[in-house]
């Protein structure tokens, strides 16, 4: 059978429920089963299977359960079935990682592809044979970046990356033994974590990337998916761990990810003294290309056992291509829902009509506009400050704000997403407001 053939009746089978697809099946003439079942193209998302513009290194960059260990084992057992006497280099964090997840796991080397077919493993020598090519894998190990010196190979797999303590030594040995057949290549299967060296590879041109989710593994039981989304959608764990994004800390940040994520609760306070939706408004424009307006919702809840007030970031409702009409509504909106007592605004761009448009909309609202004397960052140092005693909380996930948040870096620049941090600016001036002015019964933070 041909690819073009598989792929036509995994389509049909996939349009059938599971009664009519069994029923299907049990039709096919034995060998066409046999080969249906394992035939990886067949059954591969497009994202697990080996992308055609790959000339040296794919990168897979992606969530637990998207499949990256069954990807690149197949990629594996292609390369041995095609290429006589074919050179492999298996690599991991740890030699029990290359055994019992590339070589032995569920979806490892030695449970896939027919049976009669597949690979003979040595343990004592680190080394999986198959004895119809003669292709040879071989064991090495992140912790003795050394044993790849010298040895040579057609293709390499390395699993879990950003788990290896030593991975520029292990890479750049790796890499160099890589000098086998006319194209020898280089798969890296990883959930990202920070680090210097996987950001340059994503940095790097020649690398090519695959980036994927956990919910898009769609043999995953409901349950855990639900779960997953339920416990962590959208906090820096189920970003990194599920929807395998890399989240890189940028040095003199005024946040962190990591004081966010300490920070975080799943409900806010039940008192609340006093609830403010700040506003950042774009600049100008309308229509698609409009800017974003920061629209960001804080409750102030009273003091705890320490005397110190507890604000919580309840929402953040910013909303980007709209009319100044549109995003006036939007903060309407947002007042109304969250029963706020007061909606400040920073009227530098648009002065008196920033007032005018907001209260054009809703005539009683209650906006105090504020006129910033200082940069962006100069007015977050303080607000930073109350992070760092412990006296702001986020309610749930905010990934758009905090990734605003932690690109606001010491000495005025930024460094986040977008041209401009609207959405914390618009936290800045709520935060201010409830916790830092004059009426708001808490002493003043001066940046030092």
């Amino acid at each position: 059978m041909t690819d073009v053939t598989d792929r036509a009746l995994m389509a049909r089978l996939k349009a059938l429920n599971v009664i009519e697809a069994l029923q299907l099946v049990r039709m096919l003439r034995p060998e066409v089963r046999d080969h249906l079942l394992t035939s990886w193209p067949s059954w591969a998302r497009r994202g697990q299977l080996w992308p055609d513009e790959v000339k040296t290194i794919w990168l897979m960059l992606a969530g637990r359960g998207f499949g990256k260990t069954r990807a690149g084992a197949e990629w594996v057992r292609n390369v041995a079935e095609t290429v006589f006497g074919a050179r492999i280099a298996l690599v991991g964090a740890t030699a029990a990682d290359v055994r019992s997840v590339m070589i032995e796991g569920a979806s490892g080397l030695m449970a896939l592809g027919d049976p009669r077919f597949r690979p003979t493993f040595y343990p004592s020598r680190g080394e999986l044979k198959w004895s119809q090519t003669g292709a040879v894998a071989k064991v090495y190990t992140a912790e003795a970046p050394d044993g790849l010196r010298g040895p040579e190979h057609h293709a390499a797999w390395g699993d879990e990356f950003a788990k290896w303590a030593q991975p520029e030594e292990t890479l750049a040995n790796l890499r160099m033994g890589l000098r086998l057949g006319d194209e020898p290549r280089l798969l890296l299967t990883t959930t990202p974590k920070p680090s210097r060296l996987l950001a340059a590879l994503v940095e790097d041109p020649a690398v090519v990337i695959t980036r994927g989710s956990t919910f898009e593994n769609h043999a995953l039981p409901d349950g855990f998916i639900a779960a997953m989304q339920r416990d962590y959608g959208g906090t820096q764990r189920g970003r990194q761990e599920l929807e395998g994004e890399l989240l890189s800390e940028q040095e003199g940040a005024l946040w962190t990810r990591a004081m966010l994520e300490a920070l975080r609760v799943r409900q806010g306070s039940a008192e609340l003294r006093r609830v403010v939706v700040g506003v950042d408004p774009p600049a100008g424009g309308a229509g698609p290309e409009a800017a974003m307006c920061g629209i960001v919702v804080v409750g102030l809840a009273s003091a705890g056992r320490d005397g110190r007030d507890r604000a919580y970031v309840l929402a953040d409702m910013s909303i980007g291509g709209q009319s100044p009409e549109g995003w006036a509504r939007q903060v309407v909106l947002a007042a109304e829902r969250w029963a706020a007592d007061r909606v400040i605004a920073e009227v530098n761009n648009g002065g008196d009509m920033v007032t005018a448009v907001l209260r054009g909309v809703a005539p009683h609202l209650p906006v105090r506009p504020v006129r910033a004397s200082r940069g962006k960052v100069a007015r977050a140092e303080p607000v930073a400050a109350l992070y760092e005693a412990g006296q702001v909380h986020h309610v749930g996930a905010m990934p758009e704000l905090e990734d605003q948040m932690c690109g606001l870096l010491m000495g005025g620049d930024y460094a986040g997403p977008g041209g401009s941090p609207d959405r914390a600016d618009a936290l800045v001036w709520a935060l201010t407001e409830l916790m830092l002015g004059a009426k708001s019964g808490v002493p003043k933070v001066h940046a030092l």
